[in-house]
């Protein structure tokens, strides 16, 4: 038996040019999605990612990987539902086959109140062409037969908002195809080199220092996820509204079939779906204090196993088998800081995702791509601004996010 010499799938040691003209820093989704977009459609190939571990360590690699566009606002709406639509043609446009399953979210009620706001949250769904409706508890149940809508769990469900065109993406290899994508049009992707500065005269980027070396540049993207707050500051006094918050997940052991869409619920603070090895992929919240940690907690087990049981019975006794943490980058109104030349020209920020960066990558690359070729901001960005924190024109996207109820 013969085994050929594996090919990576994109450059893994391109040389470190000691000038380009726009370093992002950080190897995330944006990042990644920015530089694809940038050579693609603005040919500026003269691009670098810097990454100080390895591409898609952070929440990229993180994450429950759903997908979705029913956000609550009026700004947010448009960049998620441009991400849903985009997941098929870059699964034609990179030859990599994403694993986007177009299965539908459904988020369910477990109040009047609840069921109130997910009526609003429809309403503006609709009102800009997203799919969203409404589901009696009867409806819940055919949809999801394992679900309990009698009134024996704690918090009885009272409907669903369901959203058919959401689903999940296989988050791995996201990074791996843009990563592709971006390599062949000649960005390049340096893994194990970290920033330690970010050089600025007379209030213009002049470029950035890295662990091996100083590199040129008039344009610096700060898209590092949780770590962007205290890299902004540090390296240019830049103070940004961010606090990191650990956010953790886990799979239980592989299961028959039996939940065909993402099911969330906002009462108990869970949400999960299957994935294709049959395992049941389920987030929690987050920890309440701002802390760079990734270490798992007994007490997030015990909440996932109490909080799943009680709505789907049929996974009483099964068994978790992985367990992991990531950092979401999460500002007041839970809306991302997507700003540029403001206060140091050629200075960009794409942060402040919290959990919901992964869903919109791929819309957000494409803008802020052509919001550094061209230096004009995009209108659908405009929401965005670092501004709005002064101004205390907060958006209302908080009131949109899952609310967190102890689970005792």
């Amino acid at each position: 038996m013969f085994l050929l010499p594996s090919t990576p799938l994109w450059d893994t040691s391109p040389p470190l040019k000691s000038s380009y003209d726009a370093v992002l820093i950080g190897g995330g989704l944006h990042s990644l999605a920015t530089a694809y977009y940038l050579a693609r459609d603005h040919g500026m190939t003269n691009v670098a990612i810097l990454e100080r571990r390895f591409i898609g360590y952070g929440g990229a690699g993180r994450n429950t990987a759903i997908v979705r566009a029913n956000q609550r606002t009026q700004e947010n709406v448009p960049l998620y539902q441009e991400a849903l639509d985009l997941w098929p043609v870059l699964t034609r446009e990179l030859d990599y086959n994403l694993m986007f399953y177009n299965c539908g979210n459904l988020n369910l009620c477990h109040s009047e109140a609840a069921v109130t706001a997910a009526r609003m949250n429809i309403a503006s769904a609709q009102f800009q062409g997203v799919g969203s409706e409404f589901l009696a508890p009867a409806d819940v149940k055919r949809m999801v037969p394992a679900l309990d809508v009698s009134d024996r769990p704690r918090h009885p469900i009272h409907g669903a908002m369901f959203h058919p065109p959401g689903g999940i993406v296989r988050h791995d290899a996201v990074v791996w195809g843009l990563a592709k994508g971006a390599s062949e049009q000649g960005i390049h992707i340096h893994q194990q080199t970290e920033v330690t500065g970010i050089r600025a005269v007379d209030g213009k980027i002049q470029g950035v220092e890295t662990s091996r070396g100083t590199i040129n540049s008039p344009r610096v993207l700060l898209s590092a996820g949780g770590y962007s707050a205290g890299l902004s500051h540090r390296f240019l006094g830049v103070r940004l509204p961010i606090s990191p918050l650990t956010i953790q997940a886990m799979v239980t052991q592989p299961l028959k079939p039996l939940l065909n869409h993402v099911v969330s619920s906002g009462a108990y603070h869970v949400y999960c779906n299957q994935t294709l090895k049959g395992e049941i992929a389920t987030g929690a919240h987050m920890d309440p204090w701002p802390n760079y940690t990734t270490q798992t907690t007994a007490h997030y087990l015990k909440h996932q196993a109490e909080a799943l049981t009680d709505i789907l019975p049929c996974l009483r006794g099964v068994r978790f088998m992985r367990h992991w943490a990531g950092l979401a980058d999460m500002t007041p109104d839970m809306a991302p800081i997507i700003d540029g030349n403001d206060p140091v020209e050629g200075y960009y920020l794409n942060c402040g995702w919290g959990y919901f960066g992964f869903k919109s990558c791929t819309s957000t690359g494409k803008y802020v791509a052509q919001y550094l070729a061209t230096g004009e901001r995009p209108e659908i960005l405009e929401p965005f601004r670092l501004s709005r924190y002064k101004q205390h024109r907060l958006m209302g996207e908080t009131a949109g996010a899952i609310s967190y109820t102890p689970w005792n």
